[in-house]
């Protein structure tokens, strides 16, 4: 097939002890999926039908990179979630079969400019501008669910310079893994390159040029990235 011009290559995520990569497709996030940060974003921290936005799958970046602080925002803030990576495609999937569509799961972190999203939320408008900009989705390499197991829980936290700023358990999550994969499936047909970021406990905050995150989940190992200076 001819193209107009070279097809960019394809957005892709390390695993963990092999020289292969994990293409990347599409990438869903859930929006406030911890009770304690629902409540420190101004939201009622019920069980409501869990809500979903987007990314554009070269959001994606490697565990060690650097990431420029980001154009047109003064409230640049970090959010650690449990990544689900999705290897078998699906349609309506029942909650007690969702696990089979699970790769494997890795430490991501849901890069926000807050200040834009606030003021798309205040305005009944998209998220996208403070979501899904430009490598706003670093993901550390993939632990395939044969050597991890299934994880229902397990510390999550988040350093930034060294000081501890999230600290919690998966468990904690509001919907869990299995519920997030059946509910999205209802809605479109989940595919192998599926990245799922699956919400972020309370103690989020703004970082500056020159920050270093840290970041990890028990069993999942770390992810690091440096703020650089705006480009």
């Amino acid at each position: 097939m001819n193209y107009l011009f070279a097809p960019p290559v394809p957005a892709s995520v390390a695993i963990a002890g092999e020289s292969v990569r994990f293409p990347v497709r599409r990438i869903f996030c859930v929006g406030r999926n911890y009770a304690a940060h629902a409540i420190e974003m101004g939201s009622d921290p019920e069980r409501d039908p869990p809500f979903f936005f987007t990314k554009p799958a070269d959001a994606v970046v490697d565990s060690g990179s650097t990431v420029p602080y980001p154009p047109q925002t003064n409230d640049f803030h970090y959010e650690i979630e449990l990544v689900v990576s999705i290897g078998r495609a699906g349609f309506d999937i029942a909650e007690d079969k969702a696990v089979d569509l699970v790769y494997g799961y890795g430490v991501g972190i849901d890069l926000t400019r807050r200040d834009l999203q606030q003021a798309a939320r205040e305005q009944g408008r998209p998220w996208d501008w403070g979501k899904a900009f430009d490598l706003s989705a670093p993901c550390a390499p993939l632990h395939p669910i044969g050597k991890t197991g299934e994880l229902t829980g397990g510390g999550i936290w988040l350093d930034v310079n060294g000081h501890r700023r999230q600290q919690a358990d998966i468990a904690d999550l509001i919907w869990n893994v299995r519920e997030v994969i059946a509910i999205l499936s209802k809605s479109m047909r989940l595919q192998p390159g599926d990245l799922v970021y699956t919400g972020t406990p309370a103690g989020v905050g703004a970082v500056v040029a020159g920050d270093r995150i840290t970041g990890g989940i028990d069993g999942l190992g770390t992810i690091e990235i440096e703020i650089g200076e705006a480009r």
